[in-house]
């Protein structure tokens, strides 16, 4: 049986993590459809695409300690696990900053720090370590501040979150410095997460700029991963 290369997409039955899943096996990789609760789907994506689907939950260490020992079963001594997309999330609480409790904020910590820390140390020690490479990209967010840009306003708890994960990952990198750490920072696009908007908003905001297909963003996600 011929070697494979692996990518595991944490978010993999949503709508960007789905979409990418699918644009993997033409890059030569089979993926690994991480989920949470939306088992069928992942399934889906799986058959679809020659890979299969893992329960990974970001937000409980149990399953992720769980999906780490799957995957020790599922990839043979000869198979390779080249990367790791971190794009599971969980949608904005919508409130202003005086309104943000701690369980809103503990809860995107969960999904987008503590999660991702405990699964990339669990990868780079059972995994990437021992062929000295591997990419981790995370998919972050243009909400956030940039060098020339204010946060948005009204998802709190959700750039925090990910402004966080950019500082989780800097210290990976620069522990782990043949590990390649990128990420990627869409902007709206069309998935279920903009269900928590009110759809005027949605409307004033798109009037100003297009919102990106899940397609469109997974293409350039798989860009940066591979470049």
């Amino acid at each position: 049986m011929s070697a494979k290369s692996f990518i595991l997409v944490s978010g993999g039955s949503g709508g960007i993590g789905s979409a990418l899943c699918r644009l993997l096996p033409a890059r030569g990789y089979v993926p690994i459809v991480g989920y949470r609760k939306n088992r069928a789907k992942a399934e889906r994506v799986a058959l679809e695409t020659g890979g299969f689907a893992l329960l990974l939950d970001m937000d409980n260490d149990k399953a992720i300690e769980l999906a780490l020992a799957v995957l020790a079963t599922k990839l043979s001594s000869d198979d390779n696990l080249s990367g790791i997309v971190l794009a599971a999330s969980a949608p904005p609480d919508l409130v202003p900053f005086g309104k943000l409790t701690a369980e809103m904020i503990n809860n995107q910590i969960r999904t987008n720090v503590i999660g991702p820390q405990l699964l990339l140390t669990g990868l780079i020690k059972n995994f990437f370590r021992k062929t000295k490479s591997g990419v981790v990209l995370a998919v972050l967010t243009d909400a956030m501040a940039g060098d020339s840009k204010v946060a948005a306003s009204g998802m709190g708890a959700y750039i925090i979150a990910k402004t966080a994960m950019r500082g989780m990952l800097d210290v990976c990198a620069a522990e782990n410095t043949w590990l390649k750490v990128r990420s990627f920072s869409p902007s709206f696009t069309k998935t279920d997460m903009l269900k928590v908007f009110d759809d005027r908003y949605l409307e004033m905001v798109e009037a100003k700029k297009s919102f990106a297909s899940p397609e469109e963003v997974a293409e350039l996600i798989l860009e940066e991963m591979l470049r």
